[in-house]
């Protein structure tokens, strides 16, 4: 029931954001601006889709990726998986009664604000593995839909869900309509963003690519089973993204949209696809009146004056949410709101 309610919401967002806006067939993009980012894309489909064209692309080969966490969906000013994982380590700390006083644990539970702010990323590898381990992927599955019907972000009131970039889900139908294979490769936990990903963004499980953990195959009662193990099998990250590209897509994408450093590698792995049009974008966070504005100094993010400087020098288009965006979110009904009370 509960995941039936998750698939419920969701489709009553996307029908709102895919209806509240001008016709699509008069324009592709009806939540971007009239300028040269738009502009941009609309050529670039034009270009590669069409058969006269000295650009044109075989649709097996148009490969579109996309990072996830602020490119498709809010990621300030804490990632939505640590979240999940904070949360989770409350719920397991009654069992656990030695975590009080074992750091990075002790933080949380106490909630130490100063402490958890000073966390390192082996922190955060402690608290993933074992906030993620432990259990079957299915059952893994069924503890994150739960948590997806209810968690909102503190900061928008809304489900994590709903806080989708509408703009993003334009150019997701548009390439998927001019015959494009989507993807999703991120640094984001695999089996975390394969839990909504297909009704969130209509990207199929087998379409996400991410960071995971070990899985070690046995039975449960008889019944064959993986079980999720606290160990780091990959990290889809950097240098990781286009090795994962490689390893589970098999072609080089020819357009590809980040937001921060850790999409450099998959940017330039894309611009490298040599004898085909290619396209780069990066998305800037810049708006602080309608989402939050951050950059080189941000943890979470991080888009850095290198990696503005290297978009620049190879022309890579850097999406300004501030200019180029109509709206930030999908318009989402007050039935579908209440829904996740």
């Amino acid at each position: 029931m509960r995941a039936a309610k998750l698939i419920l919401i969701l489709l009553c967002t996307w029908c709102f954001a895919t209806l509240s806006y001008a016709d699509p067939v008069a324009d592709p993009l009806p939540s971007w601006n009239v300028g040269p980012t738009k502009t941009s894309i609309i050529d670039f489909v034009h270009a590669v889709t069409d058969e006269a064209s000295p650009s044109y692309v075989q649709p097996s080969d148009r490969i579109a990726t996309f990072d996830n966490d602020g490119t498709l969906w809010v990621e300030y000013p804490m990632y939505t998986q640590f979240i999940f994982a904070l949360q989770r380590v409350k719920e397991l700390a009654p069992q656990h009664p030695e975590w009080k006083d074992k750091p990075p644990f002790s933080a949380i539970i106490s909630g130490d604000k100063s402490a958890m702010e000073k966390m390192t990323m082996h922190d955060v590898e402690q608290l993933l593995a074992v906030t993620h381990s432990g259990m079957s992927v299915e059952e893994f599955q069924k503890i994150l839909i739960n948590w997806l019907v209810a968690a909102k972000d503190p900061h928008f009131n809304r489900l994590y869900t709903q806080l989708v970039y509408q703009p993003m889900l334009e150019v997701m139908s548009y390439l998927r309509k001019n015959n494009f294979k989507i993807y999703i490769v991120t640094g984001g936990g695999q089996d975390f963003v394969r839990a909504y990903a297909q009704p969130t963004y209509g990207v199929a499980p087998e379409e996400v690519v991410g960071s995971t953990e070990k899985t070690k195959y046995g039975y449960a009662n008889g019944v064959p089973t993986l079980t999720k193990l606290p160990e780091v099998l990959f990290i889809d990250d950097h240098a990781g993204k286009p090795e994962a590209i490689n390893l589970f897509i098999g072609k080089k994408p020819i357009i590809a949209f980040g937001n921060s450093d850790g999409d450099q590698q998959m940017l330039e792995w894309t611009q490298s696809n040599s004898g085909k049009a290619t396209l780069m974008l990066l998305v800037h966070h810049d708006d602080a009146a309608r989402e939050f504005s951050y950059g080189p100094k941000s943890k979470v993010g991080t888009f850095s004056d290198a990696l503005m400087q290297e978009a620049v020098q190879k022309k890579w288009h850097v999406i300004s949410m501030k200019d180029d965006w109509k709206v930030i979110f999908p318009v989402v009904s007050i039935a579908s709101q209440d829904q996740g009370k």
